[in-house]
C-alpha cells in the first residue's frame, strides 16, 4: 500500500493510512460513533503515543490492556469511548496475530473473490456485515485491491460514486457528499421511525 488517502484530513495522518494496512484497517474500526475525521486520525495518534511511524499488530496485541486503555484515553482522547475501543483495537491485532502472522494484508493480498474477501473482512473482530463492505469498497475503489466480484460483495457501497461512505472520500467535495448522503439516511430513518 502506498497510496494518498484523504480520510482523516490532516496530511500526515492520512499519509499513514494510506501506507499502513493495519492503520487503515484500525481506522474503520474506530469510525463508529465519532466523525470519520477524527476515527481515521486515531491511528497516527495512537502511533505518535507508541513512539513510531507505524502500527505494529505484534506490538499492539501484546501491550499491557490497562496501558493501551490509557495510551487512547490521555487527552485528547482518540475515541469517544477509549476503554472499549482499545479493548477491540487489541481484539483485532490479537485476531491478525494469530490468523495472519500479523500481517493484515494477508487478509485481502490472495482472496480470490469479493466474497471470500467480504468473509474474511467480517471474521475480524470488531467489523459486522456493513463495516466490512464498506472496507472491501474502500480497498477496491482506492487501494487497488480487486478480486473478481469485489463490486457485487460490497453491496452498494461498490457502486462507482455513489458517494455513501469513507471508500468514496477523496478529498474536501466528496467528504461533504458523503456527510450529505449519511444526514440524510438519518433523516429519513427518524422519519420513518426506525
Amino acid at each position: 500500500m502506498d497510496v494518498t488517502l484523504h480520510l482523516a484530513q490532516q496530511p500526515e495522518a492520512d499519509e499513514l493510512l494510506g501506507r499502513s494496512a493495519l492503520a487503515a484497517l484500525v481506522g474503520m474500526l474506530l469510525d463508529q460513533q465519532v466523525p470519520m475525521e477524527w476515527a481515521f486520525a486515531g491511528p497516527y495518534t495512537i502511533a505518535q503515543r507508541l513512539g513510531t511511524d507505524d502500527l505494529d499488530a505484534h506490538e499492539i496485541a501484546a501491550y499491557d490492556p490497562e496501558k493501551f486503555a490509557a495510551l487512547l484515553s490521555a487527552k485528547p482522547a482518540v475515541h469517544r469511548y477509549p476503554g472499549s475501543m482499545a479493548k477491540r483495537i487489541q481484539q483485532l491485532c490479537q485476531y491478525l496475530v494469530e490468523h495472519y502472522a500479523g500481517d493484515p494484508t494477508a487478509v485481502w493480498n490472495d482472496a480470490k473473490t469479493g466474497a471470500e474477501l467480504l468473509q474474511r473482512l467480517k471474521d475480524l473482530p470488531g467489523f459486522g456485515p456493513q463495516k466490512a463492505q464498506i472496507f472491501l469498497a474502500l480497498l477496491g475503489k482506492q487501494l487497488g485491491v480487486r478480486p473478481k466480484g469485489w463490486r457485487e460483495s460490497a453491496g452498494p457501497y461498490g457502486e462507482p460514486k455513489s458517494f455513501r461512505s469513507v471508500a468514496d472520500i477523496t478529498g474536501p467535495d466528496s467528504l461533504a457528499k458523503v456527510r450529505a448522503h449519511k444526514q440524510e439516511m438519518k433523516a429519513t430513518a427518524k422519519a420513518s421511525g426506525k
